[in-house]
């Protein structure tokens, strides 16, 4: 099989249902032969690499670890789900106390093992303050790290070929911005149904705004329909669109949809949270958010609420004060996007 790098990749979670099912992912899309499963919890962590070898990948390196050391050393890309999973009843921001520790000790863990990662995906939630955490402590350039944002774009255009009954590729650019979370802002300025303009069918007897308004619900709580679905949070869409964006960061092919990055300009501050961009070899840039006044106000009204978790999360210890941010990364201050 033909790779694109030979460089170490580090699926960190790996015993869970996100994080095996990215590390064959992983394999099957040819992304690099070096791939480390970690985990704290050994028995199943072993167990993913028994799969995986049964398998019989061609010219597949698996290892696995218990030892952050071991995994995080020479480790050039990572992609981390292990934080704690979403159960029935909860919201992503439910998850915060908790999740918001393993972000802390996750960028310290980079900065003391790995600090030349190439680039880091974050995907266990809420993921946009968990990746603003794990940013900070790592001390690493904004540029080398994105967090899962593009399952919100996907549900939405699941959602639209459904309601039309049409192939989801008829579906082009859907998109969802801000914060991953009830909280997002769903765009239809941006989307084309079969080459026209969505924003030209809501309202009419195709599509009244009733059922516009339906559908957006049915997006923002995509995420607990799957779990009233299966009985557990989602875990093949996750996988797939993270390992997407870090094949993209390898110099594979471009990724189709929002990411999760740093943001810090005269509109949005010191957050983390989904924006129009490009992962490449030389990271992830930002592209400008085109959108109506409302959808702009929508966005506006993301992004607050995301201010209110990370504000939460000072307040909580643990994060320090914004003023003080750049003891710890100074690479925040210097970046725009």
């Amino acid at each position: 099989m033909n790779y694109l790098t030979h460089d170490k990749l580090v699926i960190v979670g790996a015993a869970g249902m996100i994080g095996s099912n990215m590390a064959q992912t992983a394999i099957m899309m040819g992304l690099t032969p070096n791939i480390c499963l970690y985990d704290p919890y050994g028995p199943a962590l072993e167990g993913v690499a028994e799969e995986l070898r049964h398998c019989g990948f061609e010219g597949a390196e698996i290892t696995f670890t218990t030892d952050v050391r071991e995994a995080f050393t020479g480790a050039k890309y990572i992609v981390n789900s292990g934080g704690a999973a979403r159960k029935a009843g909860m919201t992503r921001e439910d998850l915060l106390k908790g999740n918001a520790g393993i972000a802390e000790e996750f960028g310290k863990n980079v900065r003391q093992y790995c600090p030349d990662v190439k680039h880091i995906v974050v995907v266990f939630n809420p993921a946009d303050i968990t990746g603003l955490i794990a940013l900070l402590y790592s001390g690493i350039e904004p540029s080398r790290l994105t967090t899962l944002a593009a399952l919100d774009s996907t549900r939405l255009r699941s959602e639209l070929a459904k309601q039309f009954g049409i192939p989801q590729d008829s579906i082009t650019d859907a998109r969802t911005y801000g914060g991953h979370g009830e909280q997002m802002a769903v765009f239809a300025s941006t989307c084309l149904v079969d080459g026209v303009a969505l924003t030209d069918i809501i309202g009419t007897e195709r599509f009244p705004d009733s059922a516009w308004q339906e559908l957006r619900t049915r997006v923002v709580q995509g995420g607990k329909n799957i779990i009233d679905l299966r009985g557990r949070s989602s875990f093949q869409s996750p996988a797939y669109l993270s390992i997407e964006m870090i094949a993209a960061a390898m110099g594979g092919k471009p990724f189709r949809w929002p990411a999760g990055t740093y943001v810090n300009n005269d509109r949005y501050s010191h957050i983390m949270m989904a924006t129009e961009t490009s992962i490449t070899k030389d990271g992830v840039a930002c592209k400008p958010i085109k959108g109506t006044p409302a959808e702009m106000e929508e966005l506006d009204k993301s992004y607050r609420h995301l201010c209110a978790l990370r504000d939460e999360v000072i307040a909580m210890g643990v994060m320090p004060p914004i003023s003080e941010w750049h003891k710890l990364n100074p690479h925040l201050d210097k970046h725009t996007c």
